[in-house]
């Protein structure tokens, strides 16, 4: 048998950057084999959009990982392991700030990957569309919901299964994507796929600006607008809890408006309250939940279609609730329970109940907690019947969930657009021990 096939993908997020490595047999006979995440690697330091005046750093970051990469896929196979890295809204962020640093930046990162014997296929800044249908395409692949291996040994379309849709929290920007009841009404949401001879009509749309980091931007923003003063009252930060911000660090990123009299850079006390019901008022502030007439919507008058079907939630939506021990499919009530009283914990108790005092977030999950919350329940229209549909997920098959995956079975055609008849699966053998032990 021909040795197995490696690719590499970065993924290159707003506050960090992470390399995913692939591998599947290379003996697939239309060009259909199972693809598996062998390894991972996270980048140390930030995203690459925070390099903007450090282009160089951001090639020299990416090393480390690429050393290790080198160290897993077999020296022979080095030079035909396709590896690209793909930008999410840090990138697009930066791009629309100032697109000459930008493209510094991706300048250095090719530098840096071309130095390793891969075949480079280039650095690129996805869109917000093609983010949110790659991560539905990572879900639905690795939960075999577009193709399954039959006993009678054919790939075929899985019977009865309704596909997943897909939820993506990261920190400059949000994802949602589904396969609705109704026709699509508005073209720039829509996105069509042919995969295995199935038409799959998805809805999709990205909100820059929504992802965790911008957001809390965005609401520590509009709470430092409302007192002026350099002390900032914030309810969703615990009490007991004080830090300070720079207002050059806070209006440093196009999703906040500075205030029309700019003060002179100064520095802001920011102070915890722990008023969970104050938090909620002022996250809700950040959205625009009035939808145009005839016309259903999720938030800030982009239109989108009831949700339907089961949902994964990944990236930002599992780790926040992770923390708070809610990805076992607790009902919306409970879950509203949890994440108030959380929100009315003291910095003091919030401390000793962590297991890890040390984490640098620790005073964000209520305000994260609480913004999940919103966006999912008053933006994209979750209710209690259908919160039960949102699965809470990091991996599936070992491999974790995002649009990684699916943009390199993509870019590598490796997903056929017909169906595909008598292809070999991947584990014979399993086959033939599972029939002579029947036949036993």
């Amino acid at each position: 048998a021909l040795p197995p096939q490696y690719g590499l993908v970065f993924d290159a997020g707003s506050t960090h950057t992470a390399l995913y490595i692939y591998q599947w047999p290379a003996d697939k006979e239309n060009d259909t084999g199972i693809v598996t995440q062998v390894a991972s690697c996270t980048v140390n330091g930030s995203g690459i959009s925070s390099y903007a005046d450090d282009p160089a750093g951001a090639g020299a970051s990416l090393k480390p990982c690429l050393d290790k990469a080198m160290t897993i896929v077999p020296v022979e196979q080095q030079r035909e392991t396709p590896t690209y890295l793909g930008a999410t809204a840090g990138m697009r962020l930066l791009r629309e700030q100032n697109s000459t640093k930008a493209e510094q930046v991706f300048a250095e990162v090719t530098n840096a990957i071309r130095e390793y014997p891969v075949d480079f296929q280039g650095a690129q800044i996805l869109t917000g569309n093609e983010e949110g249908s790659f991560g539905w395409i990572t879900v639905n692949y690795l939960l075999e919901m577009l193709v399954k291996f039959s006993f009678a040994e054919k790939w075929e379309h899985p019977q009865d299964t309704e596909v997943l849709g897909a939820l993506d929290l990261g920190g400059a920007s949000t994802q949602i994507t589904f396969q609705p009841g109704v026709t699509i009404e508005d073209k720039n949401t829509s996105v069509l796929f042919r995969l295995y001879g199935t038409n799959y009509s998805l809805y999709t749309h990205s909100y820059l600006c929504y992802g965790q980091t911008q957001a809390l931007k965005m609401l520590m923003a509009a709470l430092h607008q409302v007192s002026q003063p350099p002390q900032v009252l914030h309810p969703c930060y615990p009490k007991g809890y004080q830090e300070n911000v720079t207002t050059a660090d806070l209006y440093n990123s196009p999703c906040v408006l500075a205030p029309s009299t700019p003060s002179p850079a100064q520095v802001l006390m920011v102070t915890g309250t722990g008023d969970p019901a104050a938090c909620s008022s002022a996250i809700q502030r950040l959205f625009n939940f009035t939808c145009g007439a005839n016309r259903t919507c999720g938030f800030n008058g982009v239109y989108q279609p009831p949700v339907r079907g089961q949902f994964v939630a990944f990236a930002g939506f599992y780790y926040a609730f992770h923390f708070l021990n809610l990805t076992s499919q607790q009902s919306l009530s409970r879950v509203n329970t949890t994440v108030w009283a959380f929100c009315n914990k003291t910095w003091h108790e919030v401390r000793l109940v962590a297991t890890f005092p040390q984490n640098q977030y620790l005073h964000t999950y209520c305000s994260v907690g609480i913004y999940i919350l919103t966006l999912l329940v008053d933006g994209y229209k979750f209710n209690e019947h259908t919160w039960s549909s949102i699965h809470f997920s990091q991996k599936a098959a070992n491999t974790d969930i995002g649009w990684t995956l699916g943009f390199m079975l993509n870019l590598t055609n490796m997903i056929p657009t017909e169906a595909l008849e008598h292809v070999k699966g991947h584990r014979s053998s399993l086959w033939a021990g599972a029939v002579s032990f029947i036949v036993l």
